[in-house]
């Protein structure tokens, strides 16, 4: 059993909104949003880890490449516990690598590297760990998406398109819009 807190962002949460104290979500409890057709569950984040790292699973439906971005401060970690999952990188010499990633496959993208990723099958989870000297990003995806309180999502949420410019400055998340793949890997 969990107990139920209220934080900035949400009225309820099972997360305390302070740190250094010990706590236990049970499997899909943490934080949930919506953001297109992806579900962003945060277990831990910027609040509990003086902006340290966080702590997130984000699973999908197969579906469209999410659009090239990067992260001026934040080191991110992609592990994959079910499907696939391609992940698109860029170093920064401009190297490109792109790798299909499946269940216990490990991708880490250093700040200031442009990436994307696009689920491959349906039922893909990532889980998530983000850190940096600037913070962590964790509340990007409810800011931007929709904060859930069911289990269940209804549908895809898309965003207002005003809405991508404010999120991302808050939320160190730059996108590049015009950022082409080379291989897309389809």
């Amino acid at each position: 059993m969990t107990i139920e807190y209220a934080t900035r962002y949400r009225a309820r949460s099972h997360i305390p909104p302070e740190p250094g104290r010990p706590y236990f979500i049970e499997k899909g409890m943490g934080d949930r949003a919506l953001l297109f057709t992806d579900l962003i569950t945060i277990y831990a984040g910027g609040e509990q880890t003086e902006n340290t790292f966080n702590f997130f699973t984000c699973e999908g439906p197969k579906g469209d490449t999410i659009p090239a971005h990067r992260h001026a401060d934040t080191y991110e970690v992609f592990y994959i516990t079910d499907g696939a999952v391609r992940l698109f990188v860029e170093d920064l010499d401009g190297g490109q690598h792109e790798r299909l990633l499946t269940g216990g496959d490990f991708g880490f993208v250093p700040k200031n590297c442009p990436h994307a990723y696009r689920i491959e099958r349906h039922h893909s989870r990532i889980v998530g760990v983000a850190a940096g000297p600037g913070g962590t990003f964790e509340r990007f995806f409810e800011t931007l998406g929709t904060p859930l309180e069911e289990q269940t999502p209804r549908g895809p949420f898309v965003p207002e398109p005003h809405k991508f410019g404010a999120a991302a400055r808050e939320h160190d998340v730059l996108f590049m819009p015009d950022h082409e793949w080379r291989n897309d890997g389809r």
